[in-house]
C-alpha cells in the first residue's frame, strides 16, 4: 500500500459531495480509511435521494449547506474554486482556520504518491477511456485504484451503485486529468495518455502548452497519432507509444478493412506493428470514437506492462458506462431508448453520428446544462444538431436547467431552435421536460431511436426509464 497516511490524517468535508467529480473522490478517500462528511444542494432539495441514501448506509455523514458540518479547524474543506466566500460552509471554514483544497488538488496528492500512476487527458472520450483502462488493469490482477466522472458498469454492485470510483490495493491509479481548469499541470503520471486536443474550454495555445508539459513530466506518453494536435505534441513524450486507426505509422493501429461496426458493437483486428502480431478485438458499444478509446486503452496499459493481447481480451468484457450511449431499451412497438451525456458539440456529434451511421429516424431530446453554458456554445450546438441530423429526424429542447442564483436567464433555448432552423434542421422547443416526453410517446413510431441528452442532472437517466416504459 503506498504511504497515504499523510492524506488521511485529517477528516474531510466535501461541497457538493454528490457531484459527478466529488463523489469519487469521497469514496477514495474513505476507501483509504478517511472520515468523510459532506453537504450538497440536491440533498437540500430532496433531489435524487436514494444517492443520498446510499452515500449515508455507506457511512458518509450529510449535513445541510448551513455551514453545521464545519467544526473544527482540524477539518479539510473540499469545494470548487468557483464557490464563492459567502456561502456558509466556505466561510465557516475561513472563521476557523481549515485548509481548503480543490478537488484536483486533492486527487494530484493521492495519485502522485501511487508507485504505478495513469493518466487519460484529452479534450473528450477521457472517461469512457479511463473506465476501459480501469478495466483491463482490474482483468489483469492489477488491482487499481480507478478515479472517474462516470459510473463504470463494470464495477457497479448492490452495494455500490454508484461506481464512478474503485478502491485497489493501492500500486496502481487510474485517472482522468482535466486540463479545462488547468489542474491537469498538478499530476506526475508514470504513463500520461493523450487522446486528442481541440477548442472546449481554453485556447488551441494555453492546451498545446497544457498537454506538452502533460507529455514531458510522465515516464512515458500515450499519444492518439490519427489527432494532428496531440500528434505534434508527440516529440515532449519520453519512450512515446502511438496508437491510431488511420495513421499507419502508429505502433499500435488496426488492420485494414478489418472493422465490423452494428448498431450495439464492433469487432476489429489490432495490429501492433513493433512485432506485426494481430490480436481480434470485441467490443459491446458502437462508433469509431469508442473504437479509437479502445486502442487509446490497450495502449496506455501496454506501456505499463501489460501484454497487447491481454489488454484486447479484457476489452471483450467491459460493458461501458451509464450515461454514455447506454442503450436502456427497445419498447415492444419497437422504439429504442438511449440516455446519453453529450452536452458539449463534440460529444453530442459523436453520439449523433454512431446513431445515423444505421438505419432508423432519430429523435434527439436535449437538455441545456444551464443558461451560462448555453449562451456559451450555442452556436456550436446548434450547428452540430443541424449537420448531423437530417430532415427525416428531429431535435426537441426544453428550457434549460436551471439550480438557481443570478445567472442571466433573458435567452435560453428558443435561440437554438432558431439556429437549427436556420441551418435547415428540424427543431421544437417545449417549455418542460414533461411535456417533451409527452410529445415522444405521442410521436415514436417503430424503428425510432429516442436519445436523451444532457449533463449535471441525474434525474434524466429515470426520465429516459420512464419513457421507456410508456412507449
Amino acid at each position: 500500500m503506498n504511504d497515504s497516511s499523510s492524506v488521511i490524517a485529517h477528516p474531510y468535508f466535501f461541497c457538493g459531495i454528490g457531484g459527478s467529480g466529488m463523489l469519487p473522490l469521497a469514496q477514495i478517500v474513505k476507501g483509504l480509511g478517511g472520515e468523510v462528511a459532506g453537504s450538497d444542494r440536491s440533498f437540500d432539495q430532496g433531489r435524487t435521494p436514494e444517492k443520498f441514501a446510499v452515500l449515508e448506509r455507506q457511512g458518509f455523514r450529510l449535513f445541510p449547506q448551513d455551514g453545521s458540518g464545519i467544526t473544527s479547524g482540524d477539518q479539510i474543506l473540499i469545494a470548487s474554486a468557483a464557490i464563492e466566500d459567502t456561502v456558509p460552509e466556505i466561510a465557516k471554514a475561513k472563521e476557523l482556520g481549515c485548509e481548503r483544497l480543490t478537488r484536483a488538488e486533492l486527487l494530484a496528492r493521492l495519485f502522485n504518491q501511487a508507485p504505478c500512476s495513469l493518466a487519460v487527458g484529452g479534450t473528450s472520450g477521457k472517461s469512457t477511456t479511463t473506465a476501459m483502462l480501469g478495466w483491463i488493469m482490474e482483468a489483469t490482477g492489477k488491482k487499481p485504484t480507478v478515479m472517474n466522472g462516470a459510473v463504470m458498469k463494470n464495477f457497479v454492485s448492490k452495494d455500490r451503485p454508484f461506481a464512478s470510483a474503485i478502491m485497489g490495493d493501492g500500486s496502481t491509479f487510474v485517472s482522468e486529468v482535466d486540463e479545462s481548469d488547468g489542474s491537469i499541470a498538478l499530476y506526475r503520471p508514470s504513463v500520461a495518455l493523450l487522446l486528442n486536443v481541440s477548442l472546449d474550454h481554453k485556447s488551441m495555445e494555453e492546451l498545446r502548452e497544457l498537454f506538452g508539459n502533460f507529455l514531458s513530466v510522465a515516464d512515458r506518453g500515450v499519444v492518439n497519432a490519427d489527432d494532428v494536435e496531440a500528434f505534434r505534441l508527440v516529440a515532449q513524450a519520453n519512450e512515446p507509444l502511438t496508437f491510431g486507426i488511420e495513421n499507419s505509422c502508429a505502433a499500435l493501429g488496426i488492420a485494414k478493412g478489418s472493422i465490423a461496426d452494428g448498431p450495439t458493437r464492433q469487432a476489429a483486428l489490432v495490429i501492433d506493428r513493433r512485432d506485426d502480431s494481430e490480436h481480434a478485438l470485441r467490443l459491446a458499444m458502437p462508433g469509431r470514437h469508442n473504437l479509437s478509446n479502445a486502442l487509446a486503452a490497450i495502449a496506455a496499459a501496454n506501456a505499463a506492462g501489460v501484454p497487447v493481447g491481454d489488454a484486447v481480451t479484457a476489452l471483450a468484457d467491459f460493458k461501458g458506462l451509464a450515461r454514455r450511449f447506454d442503450i436502456v431499451g427497445t419498447s415492444a412497438s419497437g422504439v429504442t431508448v438511449i440516455d446519453d451525456f453529450g452536452h458539449n458539440p463534440e460529444k453530442a456529434r459523436a453520439t449523433l453520428k454512431t446513431l445515423k451511421s444505421h438505419d432508423g429516424r432519430v429523435i434527439a431530446f436535449f437538455q441545456p446544462h444551464g443558461y451560462g453554458p448555453l449562451r456559451q456554445m450555442g452556436h456550436e450546438l446548434a450547428e452540430t444538431f443541424a449537420e448531423e441530423l437530417d430532415e427525416t429526424d428531429l431535435t426537441i429542447l426544453c428550457d434549460p436547467v436551471y439550480f438557481g442564483g443570478t445567472v442571466d436567464r433573458s435567452t435560453g433555448s428558443e435561440r437554438i431552435i432558431d439556429m437549427i432552423h436556420d441551418a435547415g434542421g428540424k427543431a421544437l422547443h417545449i417549455n418542460t421536460r414533461e411535456g417533451c416526453g409527452d410529445f415522444i410517446v405521442e410521436n415514436a413510431k417503430p424503428g425510432d431511436r429516442v436519445v436523451v441528452m444532457g449533463a449535471r442532472d441525474d434525474t434524466l437517466t429515470e426520465f429516459a426509464e420512464d419513457l421507456l416504459a410508456r412507449l
